[in-house]
């Protein structure tokens, strides 16, 4: 038997994929993520956080009025319900990240706290299956154009993947070319910002940083193939609008086309800028923003390991197999 196969077969994930897409609002019994200190809980940060990079890992926290935000932090993922000040136990803890700050960025009247992953830790498979994953992992993801998330940072972002990421659509119109692509490291600052990060080197980033605008919208999980199959346009020259699956719709602002069931959309103009690891994190300013239907069945994603300790402890999960 090939080693892969073999590799694959030990490795206790029930799902092929990944991946594995789903409606966001059908997602329950959903896990929690939680800031602690010294084992005592200081804030659910479930809602409260941004996800914007995998190479390093890098979460955005918005300030809070309410909290000091440490040089170090620890997060905790649990399913229990815990609230500010209660203490913790072994059997709460799913996951675990230990994060360092490595960025304050103001925005308008708050600042943004950026913190890379230093170590993580789970239990959504054995150890052993772990140890085969490593081994799968160091054996064949060193791919030319593939990005190598070494043994611990591949549990880090693995972690990160179990909390549901919406997968939205960018639209960019430029000198009277146009392309469009899909993005899950991003998300709404408060009411104004925005942040969306973009690997660096990929004409995606180029073509945000020139056009300086762009539209993004949520869309509707009935899109899942087509979302994932935009994936190559990060990579993809500018081109004329006929060779995108543009609804007939335009934005109120910027006139961009929206993408084919889109459920809301948010013109954007970029305010600032920094590199960290592989990611050019973007912060825009908020210029428009229009719910075009009821928000149901949002696209989102999660990863194949969390997945498979969900299917394991018979929680529903109504996946969307490619």
């Amino acid at each position: 038997m090939p080693v892969k196969k073999l590799l694959n077969k030990l490795n206790g994930l029930h799902y092929q994929q990944e991946y594995l897409c789903f409606s966001k609002e059908s997602h329950t019994q959903p896990l929690h993520a939680y800031l602690v200190n010294d084992k005592r809980i200081i804030k659910d940060i479930t809602n409260r956080h941004l996800f914007t990079g995998y190479c390093p890992l890098i979460f955005a926290f918005p300030s809070f009025h309410d909290l000091t935000f440490p040089e170090l932090a620890d997060l905790v993922f649990s399913h229990s319900i815990l609230q500010p000040n209660e203490f913790f136990s072994g059997k709460d803890a799913l996951a675990f990240i230990k994060l360092k700050q490595v960025k304050k960025q103001d925005a308008g009247n708050i600042t943004i706290f950026y913190f890379e992953g230093i170590r993580g830790s789970h239990h959504f498979l054995s150890p052993f299956h772990q140890f085969i994953n490593s081994i799968n992992n160091q054996l064949f993801n060193k791919k030319p154009g593939n990005v190598f998330l070494h043994n611990n940072l591949y549990k880090q972002v693995q972690i990160a993947y179990a909390i549901p990421r919406i997968i939205s659509l960018i639209s960019i119109g430029y000198k009277g070319l146009f392309n469009l692509f899909p993005t899950d490291l991003h998300g709404q600052v408060d009411e104004g910002h925005y942040i969306i990060s973009l690997r660096i080197g990929g004409k995606a980033c180029e073509q945000a940083e020139a056009a300086r605008q762009l539209l993004i919208s949520q869309v509707h999980c009935d899109m899942y193939r087509t979302v994932y199959g935009l994936g190559k346009n990060h990579m993809q020259e500018l081109k004329s609008k006929n060779n995108f699956s543009f609804s007939t719709l335009l934005s109120e602002k910027f006139q961009l086309p929206l993408p084919e069931h889109t459920i809301s959309y948010k013109e954007l103009t970029l305010l600032d800028s920094f590199t960290h690891g592989i990611h050019k994190i973007l912060l825009f300013k908020i210029v428009h923003q229009h719910q075009i239907q009821a928000e149901t069945g949002t696209l989102a994603h999660i990863h194949n390991s969390y997945a498979s300790w969900r299917y394991k402890k018979k929680f529903p999960g109504n996946y969307l197999l490619r």
